[in-house]
């Protein structure tokens, strides 16, 4: 049975820092896509990032990165602002061939970590 368990996630003012974890079991971080994903209230779900690919609205603020020996990914998130304010999830695909951000081939989802950032 997959499960993804995010956390991390908390309340902090406009151009602080969080780090997000995902933590992962019944597959394996080394052989499968785990991508992020927000979805803030009133928006549609809007991906992140994967190990290859950040949303252009994250670029140059948020890293990815994952310790396969813990079958972890995380999310650093810097500079951030109420923009970022959102239900953060992780999800895996069905392997590493998909590394976008359509969330049809992403079969298994966490419960996500609320992310708040105020002005």
């Amino acid at each position: 049975q997959v499960q993804l368990v995010e956390s991390g996630g908390g309340s902090v003012q406009t151009g602080g820092s969080l780090r997000l974890s995902c933590v992962a079991s019944g597959i394996s971080t080394a052989t499968t896509t785990v991508a992020w994903f927000r979805q803030a209230p009133g928006k549609e779900r809007e991906g992140v990032a994967t190990h290859t690919k950040y949303g252009d609205s994250v670029k140059g603020r948020f890293t990815y990165s994952k310790d396969n020996a813990k079958n972890t990914v995380y999310l650093e998130m810097n500079s951030l602002t109420p923009e970022d304010s959102a239900m953060y999830y992780c999800a895996a695909a069905s392997g590493l061939w998909y590394r976008g951000f359509d969330t049809r081939p992403y079969k298994h989802w966490g419960q996500g970590t609320q992310v708040t950032v105020s002005s």
